[in-house]
């Protein structure tokens, strides 16, 4: 199981800065992309070597009558379901309020970790007030300020404490992890069902994994993979708010446990923001990552409009650009087979070595020809590169001021990496070391 953190609380108590501060403090670069931090509910964040996605459950409440009746029916509570943890938020300022009494009161019935964070201790006289917040029967608060960060390293500790295990031992452990991820209605249960409908090689729905993202056991071509199917399942999510949040509540547990993850896009409505926060969130864990393009039958079509559609797709997926990209049309089972070679594809790139002697052929007269520029007269000089032996593909350069490096220079030297050894769909990461 990944490991996911929900933030609940009743509104305006910080829940929001909170989350931007367990996400933004680690933020890697990819995300200053248009679209993806405007509307984002969950993030990924980082602590002393323990990866989880943060949820704000706080963006969900706005605008209900009856505040608390309406925000702890739908996603607070699916979050909470969803969780591994959860941070109960109340305000020092204000104190105790009727409506965290009723929080409480849903949160001692739940069978996990709950951390109360007294937030808005900005002063030692303001920390001291948190104490009244013993009286909801919660055994662990933190007192910490949100905005400026104070108390944040210590309550991290505590909750990266109560992460189970990192992973747990797979008994399908070599086995490729495909998930299909994807909007609502873009058609992930009919492109499950042609694949297992039409193939009985079909084996086994493997008993007791994730919550209830199904997992089916699923042979091709003698090889056999696990596809995670993360469709609707449960039916009662059918209220309309609900469904979004749900759909990526499952996708974000999918996503976490998977090699590869196939995001399904609809041909007609193109990439939208959720399809590029699950872009953002698989690149930062490291996936493979294919797109699918369904209902390709819907759109009108002359001879250019393959081209520029995948044109301007890319254009509005960058950085991303490296992810292969599959028109397809489940109801008339046109390149179906093709997804899940080309995802058996990206699970061999993840995993694949590259030779030192290999990279140093190849790369060395690449950065002769363009090397470093120069900081503050200063000449940065790449000895040598080699691949190191994570479970993804990370790639040192080892040089003389690897502090000096710049981004663009960094995304240059990933360019080449992909002209030279392919990398399709593969998040690769390139580290400096000193020689």
């Amino acid at each position: 199981m990944g490991n996911i953190i929900a933030i609940v609380g009743r509104p305006n108590v910080g829940k929001s800065t909170l989350f931007n501060r367990l996400v933004e403090s680690r933020q890697a670069i990819m995300d200053d992309m248009s679209g993806v931090t405007r509307d984002r509910h969950y993030g990924y964040g980082e602590w002393s070597g323990h990866y989880f996605t943060v949820i704000d459950t706080g963006g969900y409440v706005v605008g209900s009558e009856d505040i608390f009746e309406g925000a702890i029916r739908k996603q607070v509570s699916l979050a909470i379901n969803e969780a591994s943890v959860v941070l109960f938020m109340v305000d020092v300022i204000n104190g105790l309020n009727p409506l965290d009494e009723d929080f409480a009161q849903i949160l001692r019935n739940v069978n996990k970790p709950v951390i109360m964070v007294a937030n808005k201790s900005d002063s030692f006289e303001k920390s001291l007030n948190s104490a009244e917040f013993y009286s909801l029967g919660f055994e662990k608060l933190y007192s910490i300020s949100a905005a400026n960060g104070s108390g944040t390293g210590e309550l991290l500790d505590e909750v990266v404490e109560t992460f189970e295990n990192e992973q747990e031992e797979d008994p399908y452990e070599g086995i490729p992890r495909i998930a299909i991820l994807g909007r609502p209605n873009v058609g992930k249960s009919s492109f499950l069902n042609v694949l297992t409908g039409e193939d009985r090689q079909i084996v086994t729905d493997i008993a007791g994994t994730t919550r209830d993202s199904i997992d089916t056991h699923y042979k091709m071509y003698g090889k056999n993979l696990i596809l995670t199917d993360t469709a609707g399942i449960r039916r009662k999510s059918r209220v309309k708010d609900k469904i979004e949040f749900y759909s990526v509540m499952r996708s974000i547990d999918a996503l976490q446990n998977s090699d590869v993850c196939i995001i399904m896009i609809d041909a007609q409505t193109g990439v939208e923001s959720q399809d590029m926060n699950l872009l953002s969130l698989a690149t930062k864990y490291r996936k493979g990552v294919l797109l699918m393009v369904n209902k390709w039958d819907l759109v009108e079509k002359n001879n250019k409009t393959h081209d520029s559609y995948k044109e301007e797709l890319l254009e509005k997926i960058s950085p991303f650009t490296y992810i292969p990209i599959i028109f397809t049309s489940v109801v008339n089972k046109q390149r179906i087979n093709q997804v899940l070679e080309k995802a058996l594809e990206v699970y061999n790139e993840r995993q694949r070595r590259i030779s030192t002697s290999k990279l140093n052929e190849k790369l060395l007269p690449e950065i002769e020809k363009y090397p470093p520029p120069a900081v503050k007269g200063k000449y940065i000089k790449i000895k040598y590169v080699t691949q190191l032996p994570t479970k993804t593909p990370t790639f040192a350069f080892f040089c003389n001021l690897p502090q000096y490096i710049k981004a663009a220079y960094e995304r240059y030297l990933e360019n080449k990496l992909r002209q030279n050894f392919g990398f399709d769909g593969v998040p690769v990461k390139v580290v400096f070391r000193k020689k």
